[in-house]
C-alpha cells in the first residue's frame, strides 16, 4: 500500500488513477463517500420521481418525467458499479436501505442525516406538487450540475469517465426545470405558488454544499477528487439562479447559513 504522501505526489504531477491501482488508505476512504454520496442520492432521487410519473399534467410531461427517473437510476447504477469495482457487495448495501424514505410534511434539517444510506439529505423531503417537481429540477438539479462539473476532472479516472454523460444528462433535467419555471412565473395563476415553493426549496439546496472549508472537502480538493471549496461552488450557483430567478420578475429568497444561525 503506497503511502498517503506518495499518492499525493503522483496525483500532483497529474496521475490518474484506475480501479487496479495501490491507492493510499485516506485516497480509497475519500473516493468510496464520494461514490455512495451520489449513487445513494441518485436512486433515492428516482424513487421520489417516480410518483410524478403518473402524477405528470399530460402524456408528454409523463414521458420526460419517466426519462428523468431513468437517468436517475442509471446514473445509481453507473456510481455502484465503480463501488463493486472497489471491492463492494452493492446488492447487499442497497438491500440495507430504504430509500423511499421521506420525512412528514413540514420539518426542516439543516445537515443531519435521518437514515444509514449516505443521500444528500434534500433527498428526505417529499415532492408533493407538479411545482416541487419543477423547482427540483430548477433548484436541486441545477445545484447537483454545479457540484459534478467540479470532478468532471477527478484524479480518479473511471469516475471522470462516468460523469461525462450523467453531466449531459442533469443539464437536460435543468433544462426541464428552466422550461416550466419561465411558463409558471409567466402566468398569474400560478406565480404566487412558484415563489412559495421557490421561498421553501431555494434554502433547503444551499444548504447541500456545507460549510466552507470543511475538512472534508478540503481532502478531496488535495486528493485531485474535487477542485473547489464547497462555499465557492455554491456562490457560483447562487449566481446562476439569481440571474434566472430576477429575470423571470420573481424574488430572490433569503437564505441564512445553517452553520452562522444561533439556537
Amino acid at each position: 500500500m503506497v503511502t498517503a504522501e506518495e499518492f499525493v505526489e503522483k496525483i500532483n504531477a497529474g496521475e490518474k488513477i484506475e480501479a487496479n491501482n495501490d491507492m493510499s488508505e485516506e485516497y480509497r476512504t475519500a473516493l468510496t463517500n464520494l461514490l455512495l454520496q451520489q449513487a445513494d442520492s441518485e436512486l433515492a432521487g428516482a424513487y421520489g420521481y417516480i410518483p410524478w410519473i403518473e402524477k405528470a399534467p399530460d402524456i408528454h410531461e409523463k414521458v420526460l418525467v419517466a426519462q428523468i427517473v431513468k437517468d436517475e437510476i442509471r446514473h445509481a447504477y453507473a456510481m455502484f458499479n465503480l463501488l463493486a469495482e472497489l471491492g463492494m457487495d452493492v446488492e447487499s448495501y442497497i438491500k440495507q436501505h430504504d430509500y423511499h424514505f421521506r420525512m412528514p410534511s413540514g420539518q426542516e434539517l439543516t445537515s443531519e442525516r435521518l437514515t444509514q444510506d449516505k443521500r444528500v439529505n434534500i433527498f428526505y423531503y417529499p415532492i408533493e406538487s407538479w411545482t416541487d417537481f419543477i423547482l427540483f429540477n430548477f433548484l436541486m438539479d441545477r445545484g447537483a450540475g454545479h457540484q459534478l462539473e467540479d470532478t468532471l476532472e477527478s484524479s480518479y479516472a473511471p469516475w471522470m469517465r462516468g460523469l461525462k454523460s450523467i453531466f449531459k444528462e442533469e443539464m437536460m433535467h435543468v433544462v426541464h426545470g428552466d422550461t416550466w419555471f419561465k411558463r409558471l412565473a409567466a402566468s398569474p395563476d400560478t406565480k404566487v405558488e412558484l415563489q412559495e415553493g421557490l421561498n421553501k426549496w431555494y434554502p433547503r439546496v444551499m444548504n447541500i454544499f456545507g460549510r466552507p472549508n470543511a475538512p472534508g472537502c478540503q481532502t478531496y480538493v488535495k486528493l485531485g477528487l474535487k477542485k473547489r471549496d464547497n462555499h465557492v461552488v455554491r456562490m457560483e450557483y447562487r449566481q446562476e439562479v439569481e440571474e434566472k430567478v430576477l429575470a423571470a420578475g420573481l424574488t430572490m429568497p433569503e437564505w441564512i447559513p445553517y452553520y452562522e444561525q444561533k439556537n
